[in-house]
C-alpha cells in the first residue's frame, strides 16, 4: 500500500479489521498542474471505459461498472490502495467523479479538490467561501459534474459555480438564490417552546444533489422548501430527537433550474408546486390504488381560505435526475408538501409534490408526472434517483425508468408518457400506512427515513437485478400544541419520532424487475446501511453501513465476501474504475447525524481500494 504525506497539512488514521491501520494521504494546496481536458457531456453517454465520468456513471444512474477484475473470487484481497482526507470532519456524502485518471471530490462546506485517481496525490484544490452560514441542515454535498473541460458544483448557500479541471480556477459563479430570502420561521424562535433541545432546520434553499449535465445545460434543484425543523439531542438523527412540522404557511416553494454550461446563465427553471390548480382532483386512493384516510369534506371546506398555500408548498428535490437523450427528457422524483404533517393549510393533492416527473430538457416544461402520494403528511419524499431500464413486458420490452420509493417499493414507468409498468413486491412489511398523525400519537410504517430514502439504487441490466439499501423500521407521528408569542393563541406541531418496540434494522434487498418484481433475495445488516449501493460486471454488490463497515457481497446469492471497517459512517455511494489497467473501489466514510445517532463518530476520509500489485 502507498503512503502518502503532505508536509502542508494534519495526517490522520483509518481503521482497517484486517489488520491495516496508519493510512496516510496528502491533503490541500498543492500547486496546480495541468490535467487532460474533459469530453463534454459525460453524462450524455455510458461510455464504455474504466471511467466513472458522473453521477451514477451514465445518463441512466445505473450505478453499475462493467469492470470485471475485481471479482467474487478474489475480492477477499482487497485492500487499501490510498485514503485522502479532506480536513472537515463529518457529512461526508459525495460520490467522486473518474476522468482520464482524475477524480474530482467535493467534500462538506463545498470545498472540491483534484486527485491523482491511482495515487491520491492532490493536483489542485478549491476552497469554497459562502455568502451566508444560515443554510438548510448539515452543510453536507453529494457530488460535482465534470464536462467541456469544467467541473460544477452546486452549493449549499445556493450557488452553482464552474471550476476549470485543469487548475480548480473560479470560471463562473451564479447566485442561484440566497437561502434565507423568504423564510417563514426561524430555529430561534421555535426552540424554547418546543423543548430544551436544539432546533435546527428551517425552509431555506440551498442545493445538495450533484448536477447533471446534458444538452449543454447543467441542471440542478433546491432543497429546504419542504418546511421541517429538526429537534436533536446530542445523539442526533430521528432517533434521538424529532422533526417538526408546524402548522400553518410554512415553507419555501421547490424548483428545478437549467444554467448555460459556458456562461452559467439561467435557461430555464421548473416549480414544483403547481400555481394554478394544484389542489389537483382531491383523491382518495393512491394511482396505484391504495387508501389515504384523508378527510376530503374538511379539505374542500378549508380550500377557499387556502387559495395561495402553492406559494410556500414545498418540494424539495434531493437527488439528480436520470436522462434519456434520445427522448429529450429528464426524469426526476419531487419532496413531500409544506407544511410538513399538516395537510387542512393546504388542501387538496398538492401537484406535482411527492412526484415522479418528466420534464424537456430544453424547456424545463412538464411532460408527466406520477403522484406517488397525493396530499402527502409522513415524510416520504420521493427523493432516491430514477434510473432506467428496459423493461419486459408481454408485447416486448419498453424504455422505462423506475425509482425506489420511501414507501418500499420499487415503481416502474414508460419514460415517454409515465403510465404504470409495474411495482415491485413489498420491500418491508407496512403498517398503518398512510393513516394520519394523532395527538395520541400514530405509529407508521415506513417512518419518514424510508424504506430506500435518498441513497442511489444499482441496477445490473444483464441480470435484471436492482440492489437497494432497505430500512425497517416504524415511526410515532404526534399533534401537540404549544401557545405563540404576543398572545395569538396556539399553534400545533407534530413530532415525528422512534416508535418504540418496532423492529428496527436495514437490509440488502435484491430485487428481480425482469422478473415481476419478486425479491431475489434479503440480508440483513449489522447496522443501518448508507450510501447507496454500486454493482459491477464482476458479480460483486458494494454496500456501506453505519458503522463505518463497506461490505462486498455476491450479486447473485447477497453472501458477504468481503469487509473492511473505514473508520466512520460510509456516507456516499461507493464508485469503481481503471487507471492503467488497475480497478479501484472509492467511497466516502465521513458518516452523518443518523451514524451518530447510533454511536458511529463522523470523519474525513475517501478511503480507495484495489487488488495488491
Amino acid at each position: 500500500m502507498k503512503r502518502r504525506r503532505n508536509t502542508l497539512a494534519a495526517v490522520g488514521h483509518a481503521h482497517c479489521d484486517r489488520g491495516t491501520a496508519g493510512l496516510t494521504a496528502a491533503l490541500i494546496f498543492l500547486v496546480p498542474v495541468l490535467l487532460p481536458t474533459t469530453g463534454t457531456s459525460a453524462q450524455e453517454t455510458a461510455q464504455v471505459s474504466g471511467d466513472w465520468p458522473a453521477f451514477g456513471r451514465d445518463a441512466g444512474n445505473t450505478h453499475h461498472s462493467p469492470l470485471a477484475q475485481i471479482d467474487r473470487g478474489n475480492v477477499a484481497r482487497l485492500r487499501p490502495a490510498w485514503l485522502f482526507q479532506t480536513g472537515i470532519t463529518g457529512y461526508f456524502q459525495a460520490e467522486p467523479v473518474v476522468i482520464d485518471g482524475v477524480m474530482y471530490v467535493s467534500t462538506t462546506g463545498n470545498h472540491v479538490a483534484a486527485l491523482e485517481a491511482k495515487s491520491g496525490k492532490v493536483l489542485w484544490t478549491y476552497t469554497h467561501k459562502a455568502r451566508t452560514e444560515k443554510i438548510f441542515g448539515p452543510p453536507s454535498n453529494r457530488g460535482v459534474a465534470v464536462s467541456g473541460g469544467l467541473v460544477f458544483e452546486a452549493t449549499m448557500d445556493g450557488r452553482v459555480i464552474a471550476l476549470d479541471a485543469k487548475t480548480g480556477r473560479l470560471v463562473w459563479d451564479r447566485e442561484a438564490v440566497r437561502p434565507e430570502e423568504g423564510e417563514t420561521e426561524t430555529a430561534s424562535a421555535l426552540a424554547a417552546t418546543l423543548s430544551d433541545k436544539p432546533v435546527q432546520g428551517s425552509s431555506r434553499l440551498g442545493f445538495k444533489m450533484p448536477p447533471l449535465v446534458a444538452d449543454g445545460l447543467v441542471i440542478v434543484g433546491v432543497t429546504g422548501a419542504g418546511y421541517g425543523l429538526h429537534v436533536e439531542d446530542e445523539k442526533g438523527g430521528l432517533d434521538g430527537g424529532a422533526v417538526v412540522g408546524i402548522e400553518g404557511g410554512y415553507g419555501r416553494r421547490g424548483w428545478l433550474a437549467a444554467y448555460d454550461a459556458k456562461t452559467g446563465e439561467e435557461r430555464w427553471r421548473w416549480y414544483v408546486t403547481k400555481a394554478d390548480g394544484w389542489e389537483g382532483g382531491f383523491a382518495e386512493k393512491t394511482a396505484d390504488g391504495l387508501p389515504l384516510h384523508r378527510d376530503i369534506a374538511a379539505e374542500k371546506a378549508a380550500a377557499p381560505a387556502h387559495r395561495e398555500a402553492w406559494k410556500v408548498g414545498g418540494g424539495s428535490l434531493w437527488m439528480t435526475p436520470a436522462y434519456d437523450a434520445d427522448l429529450g427528457l429528464i426524469y426526476l422524483g419531487t419532496g413531500n408538501p409544506a407544511p410538513q404533517n399538516f395537510g387542512l393549510t393546504r388542501p387538496g393533492d398538492n401537484l406535482y409534490t411527492m412526484s415522479l416527473v418528466a420534464l424537456d430538457v430544453k424547456t424545463g416544461s412538464l411532460r408527466w408526472h406520477f403522484q406517488q402520494v397525493p396530499h402527502e403528511e409522513w415524510g416520504y419524499d420521493v427523493a432516491s434517483p430514477p434510473f432506467l431500464l428496459d423493461y419486459p413486458t408481454e408485447k416486448g420490452p419498453v424504455k422505462a425508468v423506475a425509482q425506489a420509493s420511501k414507501l418500499g417499493w420499487i415503481y416502474v414507468h414508460d419514460r415517454t408518457d409515465g403510465r404504470l409498468l409495474g411495482k415491485s413486491a413489498p420491500l418491508i412489511t407496512h403498517k398503518n400506512l398512510f393513516v394520519p398523525p394523532s395527538p395520541e400519537g400514530t405509529v407508521v410504517s415506513p417512518g419518514p427515513l424510508g424504506a430506500v430514502s435518498w441513497h442511489p439504487v444499482a441496477f445490473d441490466a444483464g441480470s435484471g437485478l436492482a440492489f437497494a439499501q432497505v430500512r425497517h423500521g416504524a415511526a410515532t407521528y404526534t399533534v401537540k400544541t404549544a401557545p405563540t408569542s404576543g398572545g395569538r393563541g396556539e399553534f400545533r406541531y407534530t413530532e415525528t419520532g422512534e416508535a418504540k418496540g418496532e423492529p428496527s434494522f436495514s437490509t440488502l434487498t435484491a430485487v428481480d424487475l425482469a422478473g415481476g418484481g419478486a425479491v431475489a433475495w434479503s440480508r440483513k445488516a449489522g447496522s443501518r446501511l448508507s450510501g447507496g449501493t454500486l454493482a459491477t460486471a464482476g458479480g460483486l454488490v458494494f454496500s456501506g453501513e453505519e458503522d463505518g463497515h463497506l461490505d462486498a457481497h455476491d450479486a447473485k446469492t447477497g453472501e458477504i465476501l468481503w469487509r473492511f471497517q473505514c473508520g466512520a459512517g460510509i456516507g456516499g455511494p461507493p464508485v469503481t474504475y481503471t487507471v492503467e489497467g488497475r480497478q479501484y473501489v472509492a467511497v466516502a466514510a465521513g458518516g452523518a447525524s443518523f451514524t451518530k445517532a447510533s454511536g458511529f463518530g463522523t470523519g474525513d476520509a475517501l478511503v480507495v481500494f484495489a487488488l495488491p500489485d
